[in-house]
C-alpha cells in the first residue's frame, strides 16, 4: 500500500513562514515542485538533496494534485 502524503509533508507555522515542507527537513514542496518543473530529474534533487527520498519527492506531487482541485478560478 502507498504511503499518503501526509506521511511525509507538514505544515508549521514556525517554518518556512507555514509553507508545506517536507518532516524532518526545511525544504518546501514548493522548492520540490520548482526543481522538478525546471526539468530536474528525481535522481538530481537527490543527489543535491541526500536528506530526500522518492517517496519524498512523490509526495510533494501527490500534495500538490490534490491542491489543484480546491482551487477556483475567478472569471
Amino acid at each position: 500500500m502507498k504511503s499518503s502524503f501526509k506521511d511525509y509533508i507538514t505544515i508549521d507555522p514556525n517554518k518556512r513562514f507555514g509553507k508545506a515542507i517536507l518532516k524532518g527537513t526545511r525544504i518546501s514542496v514548493g522548492d520540490v515542485l520548482q526543481w522538478l518543473s525546471m526539468g530536474m530529474t528525481t535522481d538530481e534533487i537527490q543527489a543535491d538533496f541526500p536528506e530526500l527520498n522518492l517517496e519524498m519527492i512523490q509526495a510533494c506531487l501527490s500534495f500538490a494534485a490534490s491542491k489543484e482541485g480546491q482551487i477556483g478560478l475567478a472569471h
